[in-house]
Parts: C-alpha cells; structure tokens; sequence
C-alpha cells in the first residue's frame, strides 16, 4: 500500500470515524486542525485528505475499528512502514500478528509476516518486536535471511 491508496481508504472513512465518535464537524476539524469547509469537501469526497491530516487521524484514532480495518491492524505501524520503507526499524514490541498477518517463514527465532490488507512486510524477533518493515517482498526476504544467517550476538553461522 503506498501513500495515495493510504489517504484514499482514509478520506474515504473519515465521516464514518466522526459520526461513530459522535463528533460534529466542527470538534472534528478543530481536532484535526481544519477549518470545517475543508472537512465538509473531504467527508463529500470532493477533496481528499492531505497527508498530515491522514497521519493526524491515525494517531489519534489508531484503536477506531475501521481505520484498523481499512489498513491492516496498526495504522501507525502501517504509515511507518510507508514511511520508511526498507530501514530497520527501531524495536517496537506488537501482538505476534495473529489477526491482520499471514507468517510466511519462521526461523532461527524470526518471523517474516506479510499484512493481509496492507501487504506490507515485518519482521518479529521471538519476543514479537517488529525490528523491520517494508514494503517490499524481495527487501524483506533478503533481510530475513541476514537475520537468520546470524546468531543473536551477530555472529556468523
């Protein structure tokens, strides 16, 4: 999933988040720092939402259902990934993906899993710490096998 199909699904939902809420337009572009003209031609789909206010709904409505299903579990790890896609990621403890993700290797204590809606890339130690994310399969693959080609003190097997 990359940026436009991001803030398409977002924009697309954001009214469905507000009136769930139960926020008037007003308390919501306050929050979301819009004036409430440009809320009103995002919830009309005549506009989409710019990419800091995308962000901005994912951090504050990152427990909200339908932005979990609309990107795959985590929007914020889903932006992340986005973001910087292909650089190791700070560690970053997660529930082992037993709901949004489908394992696709497990060895030597990691885990490559791919996002079923997102179809981004993790990796998961044996504590289930994402310690890299990316967009893309072969960069995944590779790094996973860098990982496992090691011990956990870094030496070479």
């Amino acid at each position: 999933m990359n940026r436009e199909e991001i803030v398409a699904r977002i924009s697309g939902i954001i009214k469905s988040i507000r009136l769930d809420l139960g926020y008037s337009q007003e308390k919501m572009a306050e929050m979301l720092g819009l004036s409430k003209k440009t809320l009103v031609q995002i919830e009309k789909q005549r506009v989409s939402a710019s990419w800091t206010v995308v962000i901005a709904i994912c951090a504050l409505f990152r427990e909200h259902t339908l932005l979990q299903m609309a990107l795959g579990g985590d929007p914020l790890e889903t932006i992340d990934t986005t973001v910087r896609s292909g650089v190791t990621q700070r560690k970053e403890k997660t529930l082992g993906g037993k709901v949004w993700w489908t394992e696709v290797s497990v060895m030597s204590g990691y885990i490559l899993q791919k996002n079923n809606i997102s179809l981004h890339y993790r990796i998961l130690d044996d504590e289930h710490y994402r310690i890299y994310s990316s967009l893309d399969e072969l960069e995944a693959k590779n790094r996973f096998q860098e990982l496992i080609s090691t011990d956990k003190q870094g030496r070479s097997l």
